[in-house]
């Protein structure tokens, strides 16, 4: 067996010189270095406490993809693929490899994509210990075996401490995070946040999987049955993604990233979970709380003088979260990969309050809100935010997604009409009234819903069991056993009838506003399936 601490391997190829190489250290070994450096501190659960510094998100308007001839005619650019000079890349690239020339650097080999047929084998270079550690939750790590003959397809450089000089190098300000598919290269600069590592990778296979390998590629979690049934989860950051995949009676395939296969199967992207933290608990989360341990990262979280955390505290961000490998959820998929899905959800955190808590989707309709991606940002997420205001990203991650929305569209709706999937519109917001006056759906209701979806109790759409929304147009139940009726119908929930009825024709009417752009892409079936107004 290889003993990876002894192996000698060289970055001179990549361009960095006399670097102290930490190579394929353990997630131990970097959690005492993390300490020793004085760059986290240890939770009262185990886990190890970083602060990602001045970004403690992406930073959508800094991320960039080389324009080649690999990608000039096949990227949708604009502002979500903003276009990189190939030369400023290379001057760019050569500053940043010199950076860390001299420096102590760790390096991780690993692979994103558990089915061996799509496998993409990547070399991950950190600054940071922490952030190499959250390589090795992330992506798939390779046996002692497998990195024998290691040949990476795919670099990571990751230098968070380097700045740009954007008049000089081409960015927007000093950090970025640039794409390079002729080189293979991803290429992270004056950032912290440790996201941007793994959404490079995501978001070069959601061109490569497409592009090169007729497979779809899906920003969701995905979970298995008892009876091997696949459900996949759509959905924002903050809907539930996550969350309603950590199902105590289903097994965990994956939580965000995975490609679906003409050889009728799921499989995830990743090696491990990347969980929104903000007001976790023990008893409405017990999977995800009881994965956070030694080996776990938690990212800029408030703790006390004796390390427990205070998961309700944001004052550093709304964004707090906790990386880990998915072995340290108990009930996973092993291989992590699935069978054709049975059911597909929508998930959608509505802070409007006026979308039905579950709707069962017609194939136009399932099309329309996978373009649209539907989700709403509330006060306090972002900068000016003080009321609820709709949030589109085309397939549940535009930020993610290199090509036209509508590739991905029409191959998803390919794949669910030759599975016979069953597509739901799952709303995880309010209900009672719009944020500040209604509250979030109870958990245990949604997870009821689901449930009651994934069993088959739901039927199939009739007058007698389906009421149709006036605004909508979207079936959704009349009853669910275990849940309040009043709960299924939102404009019961609401004190006002009538300004219920302006708040969805207000919301419709974004929808239509925000779809205006993809029209002339859109069939009469996907058009039909937008708001009835």
């Amino acid at each position: 067996m290889i003993d990876v601490n002894t192996k000698s391997i060289s970055l001179d190829g990549l361009g960095i010189e006399n670097a102290t190489i930490r190579y394929q250290l353990s997630s131990n070994d970097l959690h005492k270095i993390t300490l020793e450096k004085g760059q986290g501190k240890e939770s009262s659960l185990g886990a190890i406490a970083v602060n990602t510094g001045e970004f403690t998100g992406r930073s959508p308007m800094d991320r960039f993809i080389v324009k080649d001839e690999i990608t000039k005619d096949e990227i949708w650019w604009g502002d979500i693929n903003i276009p990189f000079d190939p030369e400023k890349f290379d001057k760019l690239y050569d500053k940043v490899v010199s950076y860390l020339s001299g420096k102590e650097v760790f390096v991780r080999d690993s692979y994103a994509c558990a089915d061996p047929s799509y496998k993409l084998n990547i070399r991950v270079v950190n600054e940071y210990p922490w952030s190499n550690m959250f390589a090795y939750n992330m992506f798939l790590r390779p046996t002692e075996e497998e990195l024998k003959d290691f040949d990476p397809e795919w670099t990571v450089i990751n230098a968070p401490g380097f700045m740009a000089d954007a008049e000089i190098d081409g960015t927007r300000q000093h950090n970025f995070a640039i794409l390079n598919f002729g080189k293979k290269i991803a290429l992270i600069g004056g950032t912290g946040y440790t996201g941007e590592i793994k959404k490079g990778i995501f978001s070069a296979l959601n061109f490569i999987l497409p592009v090169f390998k007729n497979t779809l590629p899906m920003h969701c979690s995905a979970n298995v049955g008892k009876d091997g049934d696949t459900a996949i989860f759509f959905g924002l950051s903050g809907t539930g993604k996550t969350t309603l995949s950590a199902d105590p009676d289903r097994r965990l395939i994956g939580d965000d990233e995975h490609g679906w296969t003409n050889e009728n199967t799921v499989f995830n992207f990743e090696g491990g979970c990347y969980a929104k933290a903000i007001d976790l608990t023990e008893e409405k989360e017990p999977e995800i709380y009881h994965a956070i341990k030694k080996g776990a990262i938690l990212e800029n979280v408030i703790m006390d003088e004796n390390g427990v955390v205070d998961f309700s505290d944001v004052s550093i961000t709304q964004n707090t979260r906790v990386s880990y490998p998915i072995y340290h959820i108990d009930n996973i998929q092993p291989g992590s990969t699935g069978k054709n899905p049975k059911n597909i959800f929508f998930l959608t955190a509505d802070a409007f309050g006026v979308l039905p808590p579950i709707s069962k989707l017609t194939p136009g309709q399932a099309a329309y809100h996978f373009i649209s991606g539907y989700t709403a940002k509330v006060a306090g997420t972002e900068a000016g935010v003080t009321e609820p205001l709709p949030s589109f990203s085309a397939c549940f991650g535009a930020p993610f997604m290199p090509l036209h929305p509508t590739r991905y569209a029409e191959m998803l709706s390919k794949k669910m009409q030759e599975a016979g999937v069953n597509v739901w519109l799952v709303n995880t917001g309010w209900t009672g009234g719009s944020y500040g006056v209604g509250h979030r759906m109870a958990l245990k209701y949604t997870r009821a819903m689901i449930t009651a979806a994934l069993n088959g109790e739901l039927g199939e759409v009739s007058h007698e069991t389906y009421h149709k929304h006036s605004i909508f147009g979207l079936h959704h139940p009349r009853q669910i056993e275990g849940i309040p009726e009043d709960i299924l119908h939102p404009r019961k929930t609401w004190k006002d009838e009538e300004v219920y009825y302006q708040t969805a024709m207000k919301l419709a009417n974004s929808f239509k506003k925000n779809f205006k752009k993809f029209e002339e892409f859109a069939n009469e079936e996907i058009m039909s399936g937008g708001p009835l107004v």
